[in-house]
């Protein structure tokens, strides 16, 4: 587990003045999946990474408890073990999920009962009207509180960027989400229109929602490589938020290791 952050005092120099150039930030993106392509035991090596890197989600509104079971032992056990060694995952609880304009006390009560709970990490959704309303210091002040609620829990605000409006709004919730102590930020729950694109990765978070094949997780390591560095590559600074691409990598792995594909009955569900 990564040092927490312990944040900073709110400071409106930081995301002042910021211009983004929109169509250089689409062209930087749009080459990301073309420049580069990872083969063979490169390949597999880089799924095994992405791995290490996945916080398994479930979305739905008619979940179960078998369905939770279900995808808990796959967080426990995300590769066949004759396939892979295990890779264990982290567990996680969110708060204000998915508009993030429940009362703050609420979310505070939330958060407190999670930790009580044992939760490891808390995911908490942003206010979306205060970012909106360009509201940085209200902003700032919410999750600060709530970064205090989580005692020695680490901190994931997860900031909706398909509704921030435009690319300096997700630019400054970064920022503003970091200098209130956010250990991760994360771009969106999964029920927005637009989630994880490229264009936003570049400017700044954690993408979840709509990474869904292998080929799409290598372009995401190869951003975070290329913009940040190897130390970026890994879960103590890096996560992918997902629920359906687990299978398609443990898919590309075993065809890797038996040179065939496997049949549906052959992998476990996610």
């Amino acid at each position: 587990m990564s040092a927490r952050n312990q944040g900073t005092d709110y400071n409106s120099s930081l995301i002042d003045n910021i211009f983004i150039n929109l169509p250089a930030v689409k062209r930087r993106a749009e080459t990301l999946g073309t420049r580069r392509c990872v083969k063979k035991k490169w390949q597999a090596a880089w799924l095994m990474r992405v791995v290490s890197c996945i916080d398994l989600t479930t979305l739905a509104g008619d979940d179960t408890k078998t369905n939770v079971t279900r995808l808990c032992y796959k967080a426990a056990k995300p590769i066949r073990e004759d396939l892979l060694k295990l890779l264990k995952l982290n567990k996680h609880v969110a708060t204000g999920f998915p508009a993030g304009q429940t009362p703050l006390k609420t979310r505070l009560d939330e958060i407190r009962s999670a930790v009580a709970d044992g939760a490891a990490e808390i995911d908490i959704v942003i206010n979306r009207q205060l970012a909106l309303s360009a509201d940085w210091q209200g902003l700032y002040n919410e999750v600060h509180t709530m970064k205090e609620a989580c005692g020695d829990c680490h901190l994931k605000t997860i900031l909706a960027t398909g509704e921030l409006g435009c690319l300096e709004n997700v630019y400054k919730a970064s920022m503003v989400c970091m200098m209130a102590g956010a250990d991760y930020i994360k771009t969106s729950t999964g029920k927005e229109a637009v989630n994880a694109i490229l264009p936003v990765a570049l400017v700044g978070f954690k993408p979840a929602g709509g990474i869904r094949t292998a080929k799409d997780s290598l372009v995401w390591m190869s951003l975070v490589k290329e913009e940040l560095g190897d130390d970026w590559t890994k879960p103590d600074l890096f996560r992918i938020g997902a629920s359906g691409l687990l299978t398609d990598i443990e898919r590309q792995i075993y065809h890797w290791v038996t040179g065939r594909y496997a049949a549906a009955h052959e992998l476990t569900m996610a």
